[in-house]
């Protein structure tokens, strides 16, 4: 095809016809916008170039793109131009108005392709890299073509009056011309009309000149030239003397018109000719993208994938035959997609099973699939993986020739024999009913023999059989495989479900007597029927309702399995309740001890006499008591948060708090070395010298924890305090990251989130500031259409942590914020 470049290494050897290679094109031909999209389309055949059959997926997904953004791609005036760019390269050439009008349309759909890729859509922008690229050569506008033919040539294919000046100025004087001839002819009509001589009052046209009907017994008395007479012989057209010079006017102007008619078309059709490499790179670019949005529509429409490649597997999942899944939904039935899988290591597998129970199909679907794939078209499946193949080589069906003088049997013979010399490593051999058509004993060992050579050819193949001796091969064979295919028990209906590693019972007998043979031909195959050959059907089915069940279990162990992780969930939820619960209640009974603590220091104050004393003291115990309550609240929340996140269990040093006191002559735990030295002196913020026994090193404050039997830090009485005695009485061991007011924030802002993803971030942030002691905070959620601003407040009714909420004022948001008081 001239607009497209050829298909590098193109798979020469390919039994297109028996893999129905032809049907598939054209069903996906029929998704192109023009006769060229559609003649690329049939034109696609599969390539071994592994770097063209990966940039032709991807151009597909980049038009998928585009269709999946509704956009639509101009192509109804797309053809080949070559024919007519080359005429309109000769000399004093003139196209005619329908073949400028075609490349006008042609103009117009190149200028909307470089359009649309100069400006795509916002969310596809930069995802067009293989488009852009292919349209590369578009660098010439072909809308000044477009725009000057249409404003020349209307619709119908005449020209406009402003085609020219020229023509212009010749049509006017037509019509002034024309306005004369007819007061003329009208003149002479009147007067004719009053002697009867006319046959109706009508002027009309004869060879491009005005004429009168005159009754033809009277054309004498009239002078004048006759141009013709009517069908029936009573009347004649004459032109009158006095309008002879005044018609030869006219047609001196008529012809000045087709010159100047001419004229235009010629500098049109050189217009043409100097655009006619951007014409003929356009129309080629837009073939190509026809084809590939004939493939992009198909994709859509039969939910295919991009397929990957590589040479050590072949994997199929969910895969689907896409004429058979047609005339399926034709019919309004639904298809079985199929699961094959083939390694490196095993490239052979042996189907068998019951008939019509898709074997055929299987090979069919496999090598079909594989073949879209090196042609650049989407794969109808869930995920396809294929190695490259350098050829398609199948014997299916019956291949008997009365013409060539070959049975059934000699017909596959010649076949396998030309498969067998094209076959090799890169090439996938599909053989259907392996060994048949001939006596069963030598047909079985011939079938193991064919087998054999193809495996050792280390071809990748898919043989289907009834024979037990091929699945005896397969099993004892490496590098082979069995697969079993079945039918539904209830409906005969071919179910395509195979299992990988099992071989399949042909089933001849069921089969046959399900689909209404006979009873007694049914009973004396039975009976005739050898007892070896029973017990491995009756094995085979065994294993065929075992692994049915093994299904069954497992598919109930999957249910089982999230049935439990739902629970899990839930007991973890509960139980984040209960730890909140919890901790409020540790608040406030710590509360109630710190507040009995600071009660009993401010009354040792005032039982001082000495009043000036007494003020010292007041001010120095204040002090200490606000640097207490901020060191209790930072430990309280490390506490918490290690508890609940599990920091604190069974390792003393995973708590992350520091100590907070640590002077010279203070005995230390290193924990690096677990060692106990006594601090010599302050060296720096956070880094102490310290001695273990004649040895001095320097640490920082977050090496040190405090020794073992130590109630406090360093330096300090051993003395049980309020948040010990809490933990004494509760066994609880907490330690947490610092919540402190000073670092936390007093409001949190979620406009833009959804109410999922909203109320997932204001649940960390009311833990963070409960657990800060901040007594209200704000909520940003904005105005919008009011789901968010419901959303948020509904969750925060329901918050454990919340005492209340209100709107926020107008100078803090109004209906855009929620103020939450939190409890203390």
């Amino acid at each position: 095809m001239p607009l497209l470049d050829p298909i590098p290494s193109p798979v020469q050897n390919a039994d297109r016809a028996a893999l129905e290679w032809e049907p598939l094109l054209a069903l996906v031909a029929g998704y192109a916008a023009s006769p060229v999209g559609r003649a690329a389309i049939q034109a696609l055949q599969p390539s071994s170039d592994q770097a063209w059959i990966a940039r032709q997926h991807q151009l597909a997904g980049e038009v998928r793109l585009l269709l999946e953004e509704q956009l639509s791609i101009a192509l109804g005036g797309l053809f080949d131009p070559t024919q007519l760019a080359a005429k309109a390269g000769i000399e004093g050439a003139a196209l005619e108005a329908a073949e400028l009008q075609a490349i006008a349309r042609l103009a117009n759909d190149v200028a909307s392709w470089q359009a649309l890729l100069h400006e795509p859509p916002a969310r596809i922008a930069g995802k067009l890299s293989g488009l852009d690229e292919l349209s590369s050569a578009l660098t010439t506008s072909l809308r000044p073509l477009a725009e000057s033919i249409e404003r020349k040539i209307q619709p119908d294919g005449t020209l406009a009056d402003d085609a020219s000046p020229e023509l212009n100025r010749i049509r006017r004087e037509q019509e002034r011309q024309q306005r004369l001839i007819e007061e003329s002819l009208r003149s002479a009509l009147r007067k004719l009309s009053g002697e009867g001589s006319t046959q109706e009052d009508l002027i009309t046209i004869r060879g491009e000149r005005f004429v009168i009907p005159v009754r033809a017994e009277l054309k004498r008395r009239v002078s004048g030239v006759i141009h013709g007479a009517s069908s029936s012989g009573q009347t004649v057209y004459l032109e009158p003397l006095e309008t002879i010079e005044q018609n030869n006017e006219l047609v001196r102007l008529l012809e000045e018109e087709q010159a100047e008619i001419h004229r235009i078309f010629v500098a049109l059709t050189r217009q043409v000719g100097g655009y006619a490499h951007s014409l003929r790179e356009g129309a080629r670019v837009l073939a190509l993208v026809d084809s590939l949005l004939a493939r992009a529509r198909f994709s859509r429409d039969f939910n295919c994938v991009e397929p990957s490649f590589g040479s050590d597997l072949l994997h199929l999942e969910s895969g689907r035959h896409p004429l058979l899944e047609k005339r399926l939904r034709s019919t309004g039935g639904q298809i079985v997609p199929l699961d094959l899988e083939l390694t490196a290591e095993e490239r052979q597998l042996i189907i068998s099973g019951p008939n019509t129970g898709g074997k055929t199909v299987a090979l069919k679907t496999t090598a079909l699939l594989a073949m879209m794939a090196q042609a650049g078209i989407p794969v109808p499946a869930a995920r396809a993986g294929f190695p490259v193949f350098t050829a398609f080589l199948a014997d299916i069906g019956d291949a008997q020739s009365i013409e060539a003088a070959l049975s059934t049997f000699s017909a596959h013979i010649t076949n396998l024999d030309r498969l067998s010399q094209l076959a090799g490593a890169c090439s996938l051999v599909l053989l259907d009913e392996l060994g048949s058509a001939t006596d069963p004993e030598e047909g079985a060992a011939l079938a193991v023999a064919v087998a054999d050579f193809f495996r050792a050819a280390g071809a990748w193949t898919l043989i289907s059989t009834h024979h037990t001796s091929l699945k005896v091969y397969a099993a004892n064979t490496p590098g082979v495989r069995n697969a079993a295919a079945g039918v539904d028990e209830r409906t005969l209906a071919p179910n395509y479900h195979f299992h990988l590693g099992v071989p399949g019972a042909s089933a001849g007998i069921q089969t046959a007597e399900r689909l209404g043979l006979n009873r007694a031909i049914v009973a004396g195959a039975r009976q005739r029927l050898g007892s070896q050959q029973a017990d491995i059907a009756k094995f085979l089915d065994r294993l065929h309702n075992e692994l049915a069940q093994l299904e069954i279990d497992r598919k109930a162990a999957r249910e089982q399995q999230y049935a439990l992780n739902q629970e899990r969930k839930r007991l973890e939820r509960e139980g984040d309740v209960e730890m909140r619960n919890r901790v409020r209640e540790l608040e406030s009974k710590l509360s109630s001890l710190m507040k009995e603590f600071e009660f009993q220091m401010r009354e040792n104050v005032r039982a001082i006499e000495d009043r000036a004393a007494q003020q010292k003291l007041s001010k120095e115990a204040e002090r200490r008591i606000n640097r207490l309550r901020r060191e209790f609240q930072e430990s309280f929340n490390q506490a918490v948060v290690a508890h609940r996140t599990g920091a604190d269990q069974g390792d003393v040093n995973a708590q992350p708090h520091l100590l907070r006191h640590i002077a010279p002559g203070d005995r230390v735990l290193l924990k690096s070395m677990n060692k106990i030295a006594v601090v010599q002196r302050e060296i720096e913020k956070d880094l102490f010298e310290v001695a273990l026994g004649p040895i001095k090193m320097r640490v920082k404050r977050s090496e040190c924890s405090a020794p073992p039997g130590s109630a406090g830090e360093p330096g300090q009485a051993k003395t049980i305090t309020p948040l010990a005695a809490v933990r004494q009485q509760k066994n609880v061991h907490v330690s947490v990251s610092s919540a402190n007011t000073d670092d936390m924030r007093m409001e949190i802002n979620l406009i833009g989130r959804t109410v999922d993803e909203a109320t997932e971030e204001l649940e960390k942030y009311l833990d963070r500031a409960f657990l800060a002691g901040l007594p209200r905070v704000r909520v940003i959620h904005g105005h919008g259409a009011g789901i968010l601003r419901r959303g948020v407040r509904e969750f925060l009714k329901n918050h454990p942590h919340v005492a209340g909420i209100a709107e926020a004022p107008q100078n803090e948001g109004g209906m855009g914020a929620t103020l939450v008081d939190l409890r203390q």
